[in-house]
């Protein structure tokens, strides 16, 4: 079938004020996410052994054109620094050999850099005082047709050209490929003799790379790595080990080539080896909190600690799942870390290479991490991205893999328009024991729903209109479908999945607590999922994390955060009973002793520091504090406050342009915005008082606030 060739020239100048006079690195966009998400997911062993992701890995393009027209006032001189291979033409016109500076007479001049590299990303750093290398670039990889259906030179050929990805690397030595996350020295908070070596305990869950410190003689040093004591002492069944061959006369200092994750190490030298106590190179993403969250209850401060240490350690180049096990970009893991990153550090570039990295290169054949749901997640991730951003940029660059990505999903559509598992697809939704994935599962449709709903946002803000009705049309239709063949009037809930055409009996809570957040639900349905399913304990149990998000979400968005706390002490301050310094991958309060440990049949196979465990960074943050924007980038947002039980909170949620501050109590509530319009909503039981602001009663003991930008607001209740 001949490719539809658009013409993108998306220049992007109409949303950029001033042309920058920073020189910094640029590649194509998306290019150097997916090199080094191939590089970081690749460096995963078990037991020694290499073990590389199971899904599709795409490449980077090798051969990039980079151009830019500049309007110089006067003459000046580039220095050029690029990666690769390459040629250099102004205006046309090629200059000889790979020049280190170039010379640009007065007037309208076109640069251009075409740059070929097979190992790393093509990227270029240009210096001069007007001509600098940014984002205002154009860069293609030469996606030209050439060729008709008929076998003829079409002469419809086009090059698609996009604005240059970049980061935020503005040094000329500092090149795209020598990237490496910082670290720092630790040293161990313990250690104790072993039979045949030297158990180390670094105080709490860490990573980085273990340091051998004067090590001599003739021999082998063997690791044997732990997040917990139990796994470090077990040589047989320890997930992560090293043996390093040393021959070393004189004492030496050597580093491990591979970061790691433990609390505890056990090293044991062979005969003939001596070495001093070890210590580490800490390694971590250079990003800071700009949220924060204390109240009055202490045992919910140390879970908002440990919650963020958790999220930090799985913060690297990319949002990963866990840092012992898997060390790969999941999209169902990724999905959560975006949305507790809004609320601690809003780090939007960690979400866009995420993004990037996850989505890949056209053409789409597998669903992303070969699961049908975390390809939706991957849509989701563009939706909340936007609503807390407001990045039309993003949007206007990626759209045309928006496009492909979910092409790939309407074609693989059954005879009723849902979506059901074809081979090759895995339908994951939760580690659970007995929980089908046969037939149309509610879940998926659910979430399929809102992705479509994703992509009729994305094609308004490119200004596709005609797709944009589509997927709004696929996305209501969807939904009808959702109700009609799903809900279920004497469960008051959505069924599980159908099988042949009919309903199933099983009705699960995924379905219908997304259904409640999605906003998917008439009131009266919320009351009937919330009474039927949320509340039930003859519904199946939710025991990850993962899901344990979501149904916490639900339940807050019903007005539950009393119960809700008393979830977080009993759930979280459970793994924190048990020593935990950073949250788990599942935590079972029924399991006693070693058995915390395992999974996937290993006894020591369960991560205990994933990232979904981090999601009370999230709650509290839009639920508690009960801040969020209402319309992309805070132009708009409501401060909800709930107690939830608590006597007094405070905390500060982060926005694109500053923070919202909040203090509140059962006496008070102050409330400081940097953004723009914003709304306070709050319960009381008397008439309240302000002297900042007129205060409106909406009736049921609820009362409106407006609230302005850079004053304080005071409400005594």
């Amino acid at each position: 079938m001949k490719r539809v060739l658009l013409v993108i020239t998306i220049t992007l100048l109409c949303c950029i004020q001033a042309i920058a006079r920073q020189a910094t690195w640029i590649w194509y966009p998306g290019d150097f996410e997916v090199w080094l998400g191939n590089k970081m997911q690749n460096r995963r062993t078990e037991r020694g052994s290499f073990l590389p992701p199971f899904w599709k890995l795409d490449s980077h393009y090798n051969l990039i054109d980079f151009h830019k027209v500049f309007d110089l006032k006067e003459a000046e001189e580039a220095d050029l620094f690029v990666e690769g291979e390459y040629n250099v033409k102004i205006d046309g016109k090629a200059l000889f050999g790979y020049p280190k500076r170039i010379s640009i007479p007065a007037g309208k001049h076109r640069i251009s850099l075409k740059v070929f590299s097979q190992d790393r990303v093509p990227a270029i750093f240009v210096r001069g005082k007007q001509v600098v290398s940014d984002s205002t670039w154009l860069v293609t990889f030469e996606d030209k047709e050439w060729i008709d259906q008929t076998g003829k030179v079409s002469d419809q050929s086009a090059t698609v050209w996009l604005n240059a990805g970049n980061w935020n690397f503005n040094d000329p030595a500092a090149a795209p490929s020598k990237f490496r996350l910082p670290v720092q020295p630790m040293q161990p908070a313990a250690s104790e003799k072993t039979s045949d070596g030297t158990l180390y305990d670094f105080g709490k869950e860490t990573f980085g790379f273990i340091k051998l410190n004067g090590v001599e003689g003739s021999g082998t040093v063997a690791i044997y790595y732990g997040e917990s004591r139990e796994e470090a002492l077990s040589k047989d069944h320890g997930e992560t080990i090293d043996r390093i061959d040393v021959n070393f006369k004189e004492k030496r200092d050597t580093t491990i080539q591979l970061s790691k994750a433990f609390r505890y190490v056990q090293v044991v030298p062979s005969t003939g080896v001596k070495l001093a106590p070890v210590s580490m190179l800490y390694e971590y993403a250079d990003v800071k909190d700009r949220g924060s969250f204390t109240c009055s209850d202490n045992q919910i401060n140390k879970i908002y600690d440990v919650a963020k240490y958790t999220l930090h350690l799985n913060t690297r180049e990319f949002f990963i799942d866990g840092i012992k096990r898997d060390r790969w970009i999941w999209s169902g893991d990724a999905y959560q870390s975006y949305l507790m990153n809004y609320y601690l550090t809003f780090d939007s570039p960690t979400v866009t290479r995420t993004l990037l990295a996850l989505r890949g290169k056209d053409p789409v054949t597998s669903h992303i991490n070969t699961i049908m749901d975390y390809t939706f997640y991957w849509f989701l991730g563009i939706y909340d991205y936007y609503q807390y951003t407001g990045d039309k940029t993003f949007i206007r660059q990626f759209y045309p893999r928006m496009q492909s990505l979910m092409d790939y999903c309407l074609s693989r559509r059954n005879a009723n328009g849902l979506m059901e598992g074809l081979p090759g697809d895995w339908i994951f939704i939760d580690w659970a024991d007995g929980l089908s994935k046969q037939g149309e599962v509610s879940f998926e449709q659910l979430l399929f729903a809102r992705s479509l709903e994703t992509m009729g946002i994305c094609a308004d803000l490119v200004n596709d209109k005609t797709n944009a009705a589509k997927y709004k049309e696929l996305s209501a239709d969807l939904r009808t479908k959702l109700f009609s063949y799903y809900w279920n009037d004497s469960k008051q809930a959505l069924v599980h999945s159908r099988v042949n055409g009919r309903q199933t009996d099983n009705v699960t809570r995924y379905s219908n607590m997304f259904g409640i957040f999605f906003n998917y639900f008439t009131e009266a349905q919320k009351q009937g999922v919330k009474k039927n399913v949320l509340l039930n304990d003859k519904i199946q149990k939710i025991t990850t994390p993962y899901m344990r998000f979501y149904e916490l979400e639900a339940l807050c968005a019903m007005g539950e955060q009393p119960l809700v706390l008393k979830e977080i002490k009993d759930y979280w301050g459970g793994m924190l009973k048990l020593g935990a310094t950073s949250f788990w991958e599942e935590y079972n309060p029924n399991k006693k002793g070693a058995e915390h440990l395992e999974m996937y049949g290993r006894p020591f196979g369960k991560s205990l520091c994933h990232a979904w465990g981090a999601s009370p960074v999230y709650l509290l943050g839009k639920y508690y504090l009960g801040i969020k924007p209402t319309s992309p980038a805070y132009a708009t947002y409501v401060v909800e406050p709930d107690l939830g039980g608590l006597a007094w909170m405070q905390g500060t949620v982060p926005t694109p342009n500053g923070k919202i501050e909040l203090y509140c109590s059962t006496k008070q509530i102050k409330v400081k915005s940097d953004e723009g319009n914003g709304t306070l909503r709050f319960k009381s039981a008397k008439k309240p008082v302000s002297k900042n602001a007129a205060i409106t009663d909406k009736g049921a003991g609820i009362y409106e606030m407006t609230i302005g930008k850079g004053k304080e607001y005071t409400v005594n209740l």
